[in-house]
C-alpha cells in the first residue's frame, strides 16, 4: 500500500493540536506502528472516544499500522488528566469482558483481520504489567524520571494546586510512569514509534518518549488532537440523558442519529471533517451546498448518515431515518407499525401515556371514549367530538372520524396505540 501523508490529512481535518518535530518525515519514510490508549472501564465506548478512534482509522487508511491499547492496568489505577477525583477500580474478569466489547466496536473502524501488513492489533497493558513487581518497576523505570520532571506536567500541577480540594494519591501520581512504560514496551515489542491522543495527554505521551530515549536509546514521537468542544460551550458527546454510547443497547441508533442531526451549522462543518471518511473535495462541496440553503440541513444529514452507518450499519440507519420521519409527520400507519418497541418508545419519549386493559381493545374501544374517558387525553367527550369534527384526530398517524373503533389490529408491537391531535399533541395508549 502506498503511504499517504497522515499529518497533512489531519491538518485539513482540524485534528492536530501538538505534534513533535520530524513526525511527518518519520511517517513518510516507511510503514510505522502508532498506538492510542482506550479506557476499558465500561463495556462500550462512547462518542467522546470517537476522536482517538478516528486518529487510528485515518492512520491505517494512510498505510500505517494502528495499535489499539486497552488500559487494563491503567484502568485499575485511574488517569488524573482532566479529572478531579479517582475512578472506581475494576477486577480482571470485568476488564477482559470490556476489552472484547471494545474490540468489537473498534472493528467497525479498523481492519483487524485482513492479514494486510498494516492490519490493526489490540493489546492490553495488564498483560505486561501484572507480573511487574513494585521494586522492579521503581528500579527499572522510576529511576530514569525525576520528580521535578513529573511535577512539571499540567495533569499533576492542576491536581496539587491550591484550588484542588482532594489532592492526588501516589497511585495517580505514578500514572504517567505506567503510561510512559507502555510506550517503551510497545516500542520494543511492536516497533511502535508514535503515540497519539487528546491534547490533555501530551504530558503522559512525552514521558513515554523520554523513557524510550533514556532506556532504549531510541526515538519516540507524539501527536495530539484538540479536545472537541461544541460551539455553544456545552460538552461534546453528552445528551440530556448522559453519554452517547456506541452500543445500541445503551444508546439506540435512532437517538444516536438524532444527536448528530441536531448539531449546529458551525459544529456540523467541524464534525464532518473529523468523524467521517469523506474526502476533502466532497466535504468542500457539501459545505458550499449547505451554505446556499442552510434550512435543508444537508451537512447535518450527511454527518448523521455517515457516522450512524459506520457505527451501526446501513439497516440501523434506515430505521433511524424512518423513525425520524414518523416524528415529523411524514409517515404512514404501516411504517409506524414496523418500529420495534425500543425505537417506538425512543421516538415518543416524554409523550404522556395511559393504560387500557387488553380486553377493552379486543372488544373494540370507541374513539370518543379512547380520547376522553379511558385516557384523559382530552378533557371531555364534547371536546373529543369537536376535535373529530375538525378532522384533527389521528390514530397511528391516520385521520379518523366519529364512529371509529380502536381494536387489536391498531396495536403497534401488540401493545401501543398512538393518538394525535393536530401536529404536535401526542398520547400513547398502552395496552395492559
Amino acid at each position: 500500500m502506498q503511504l499517504k501523508n497522515f499529518v497533512e490529512e489531519l491538518q485539513w481535518r482540524g485534528m492536530i493540536h501538538d505534534v513533535m518535530p520530524d513526525t511527518e518525515a518519520h511517517l513518510m519514510e516507511q510503514m510505522r506502528a502508532a498506538y492510542v490508549g482506550f479506557d476499558p472501564t465500561a463495556d462500550s465506548l462512547h462518542i467522546g472516544n470517537l476522536v482517538p478512534i478516528m486518529l487510528l482509522a485515518f492512520y491505517q487508511r494512510c498505510g500505517h499500522k494502528p495499535v489499539a491499547l486497552v488500559g487494563g492496568a491503567t484502568g485499575m489505577i485511574g488517569d488524573p488528566s482532566g479529572k478531579s477525583s479517582e475512578r472506581n477500580l475494576l477486577d480482571e474478569a470485568t476488564l477482559r469482558h470490556n476489552q472484547e466489547c471494545v474490540r468489537a466496536q473498534l472493528s467497525r473502524f479498523l481492519d483487524f483481520s485482513s492479514g494486510a501488513p498494516n492490519q490493526a492489533v489490540m493489546v492490553n497493558n495488564y498483560d505486561w504489567m501484572k507480573d511487574f513487581s513494585f521494586l522492579g518497576f521503581i528500579r527499572d523505570v522510576g529511576k530514569h524520571i525525576t520528580i521535578n520532571y513529573m511535577m512539571a506536567k499540567d495533569s499533576v500541577k492542576n491536581r496539587i494546586s491550591g484550588d484542588a480540594t482532594e489532592g492526588m494519591s501516589f497511585t495517580e501520581f505514578t500514572y504517567q510512569l505506567v503510561q510512559g512504560y507502555d510506550f517503551l514496551h510497545l516500542f520494543r515489542e511492536h516497533t511502535c514509534t508514535l503515540q497519539m491522543g487528546g491534547s490533555d495527554q501530551w504530558g503522559n505521551i512525552t514521558t513515554g518518549t523520554e523513557l524510550i530515549r533514556r532506556i532504549a536509546g531510541g526515538k519516540g514521537f507524539a501527536l495530539t488532537c484538540p479536545l472537541i468542544t461544541k460551539s455553544d460551550g456545552s460538552k461534546f458527546g453528552k445528551s440530556e440523558g448522559g453519554n452517547v454510547w456506541l452500543d445500541a443497547k445503551r444508546t439506540s441508533p435512532y437517538k444516536f442519529y438524532q444527536y448528530w442531526l441536531n448539531t449546529s451549522d458551525a459544529d456540523a462543518e467541524k464534525y464532518i471533517k473529523i468523524f467521517t471518511f469523506l474526502d476533502k473535495s466532497t466535504i468542500g462541496a457539501l459545505i458550499m451546498e449547505h451554505g446556499e440553503a442552510p434550512h435543508l440541513r444537508l451537512l447535518q444529514r450527511r454527518l448523521a448518515e455517515e457516522v450512524t452507518t459506520t457505527v451501526h450499519g446501513v439497516e440501523a440507519l434506515e430505521k433511524a431515518i424512518q423513525a425520524s420521519e414518523i416524528l415529523f409527520g411524514r409517515a404512514t400507519s404501516t411504517q409506524l407499525k414496523q418500529l420495534d418497541k425500543a425505537t417506538f418508545l425512543d421516538v415518543f419519549e416524554g409523550v404522556p401515556q395511559g393504560e387500557v386493559e387488553a380486553s377493552v381493545i379486543a372488544e373494540g374501544l370507541d374513539i370518543i371514549s379512547a380520547l376522553a374517558e379511558q385516557t384523559g387525553f382530552l378533557k371531555s367527550n364534547g371536546e373529543a367530538r369537536r376535535a373529530l369534527k375538525e378532522q384533527s384526530i389521528s390514530v397511528n398517524k391516520e385521520k379518523v372520524s366519529e364512529g371509529y373503533t380502536i381494536n387489536s389490529e391498531d396495536l403497534i408491537n401488540n401493545q401501543f396505540v398512538l393518538l394525535q391531535r393536530g401536529k404536535k399533541n401526542y398520547f400513547i395508549i398502552k395496552v395492559v
